[in-house]
């Protein structure tokens, strides 16, 4: 795999670990801001909202620019809006800068995605957004757990002023390693660029990430007091129970990316199945320290083995004009699933069955993007269908 993806890997470290290291800090923020828990894992969903938002829009705006500089403006964005939730003084202002973070983050991992699989071979290409996604699932391995650390032992604010220091070091190592587009950007009219979201492929594409990480991030995002308030783990052994789910996301990103590389729709189905029983088999367990702790492992693996074929998929469908545009905005579909799974988390506690329920209700999302799955593999076949039906009356 070409250095230059790895350095893409460095980047996203930097947005992973900002993206979840809120869910380790839920109760120290929620203490110190004087907010109920509920109210805390909006921050979630309003960084969540952001991604979508800022997607498509700094995507098109940045859709001329040579995407090396693009990558590192995007990080630059990322460090500044971390120092900013550092010294946040407010819940609203701690909102506010949370999103400006989170602007950077589905154009840098559309884009990235983008770079990644123009350095490597086809059968390559599902492998090599895996590599880049692997920064994202050691974020969770290593930086969310020392995220939780330092807010439990320093304070939260320390945290995220740990992660501008990451951000800085995270755009040397893009300046230093990603090659420079070669020649002129090529870019695709802005009309046939934005027309690629009409094609019902990409939109079942989408709805379908929109869907299965809305599963996911319903149990992620509450996952400290389920621990500790259900299994009744200690606050301080999140942290480590923590570590074994990131190590299940670096398991099921890299087995993914490998099945998608060998059989894209194969891999499309059978990933989303599996993250739609781990997901309703964890209800089982959520008494038993041992089982859970196994369990969150498990949906580390289930959640990111769907990744790279999701995002392969989107790609595909979308075709040359609208790639830069459609990976972008299934990073934003991630990110709005994040949003959905955790108001439906918070739902489900506040006006539900309540936190107990969470792993059941959680694993019917999925269950959704499996049965959209089956419909748009469907699809498939209806231009070959089409084309030799028109074919007839020359023959």
């Amino acid at each position: 795999m070409p250095i230059a993806v790895y350095a893409l890997t460095a980047g996203a470290f930097g947005i992973g670990t900002t993206e979840f290291v809120i869910m380790g800090l839920l109760l120290q923020v929620a203490s110190d801001l004087q907010v109920s828990v509920a109210m805390t894992g909006l921050l979630i969903s309003g960084y969540a909202l952001g991604v979508f938002v800022g997607a498509p829009v700094l995507t098109l705006a940045t859709r001329k620019l040579p995407r090396k500089q693009v990558l590192i403006l995007l990080m630059a964005i990322f460090t500044l809006g971390n120092i900013a939730c550092a010294l946040a003084p407010s819940y609203g202002l701690l909102m506010a800068a949370r999103i400006v973070t989170s602007l950077a983050h589905g154009t840098f991992f559309g884009v990235g995605s983008v770079v990644a699989t123009s350095l490597v071979p086809e059968d390559k290409k599902a492998s090599a957004i895996a590599v880049m996604f692997t920064g994202l699932t050691i974020a969770t391995l290593l930086g969310v757990p020392a995220g939780a650390w330092l807010g439990l032992h320093f304070g939260w604010r320390a945290t995220f002023w740990t992660i501008a220091v990451i951000g800085v070091i995270a755009m040397l190592v893009l300046a230093r390693l990603v090659p420079a587009d070669k020649g002129k950007v090529e870019v695709a009219p802005l009309r046939q660029e934005i027309a690629t979201l009409a094609d019902p492929q990409v939109l079942l594409g989408l709805t379908m990430t929109v869907l299965g990480f809305g599963g996911v991030f319903a149990v992620f995002t509450y996952i400290q007091p389920i621990l500790v308030e259900i299994t009744g783990f200690s606050q301080e052994a999140v942290s480590p129970i923590l570590l074994l789910f990131g190590l299940g996301l670096i398991v099921g990103n890299m087995l993914g990316g490998k099945l998608a590389d060998r059989n894209l729709p194969v891999a499309l189905l059978a990933t989303t199945a599996t993250l739609a029983i781990v997901l309703f088999a964890m209800t089982a367990t959520l008494r038993s320290p041992v089982a859970v702790t196994i369990f969150v492992g498990l949906i580390g693996a289930a959640a990111f083995a769907t990744v790279a074929p999701l995002q392969m998929r989107v790609l595909d469908k979308a075709g040359p004009a609208g790639r830069n545009l459609a990976s972008s905005l299934n990073i934003a579909a991630f990110n709005l699933g994040n949003a959905f799974g955790a108001w439906l988390g918070g739902v489900t506690i506040e006006h539900g069955p309540g936190l107990a329920a969470v792993t059941w209700v959680a694993a019917l999302v999925p269950l959704a993007s499996l049965v959209l799955a089956v419909i748009s593999l469907r699809l498939d076949k209806r231009p070959q269908t089409a084309l030799q039906t028109a074919s007839c009356p020359q023959a």
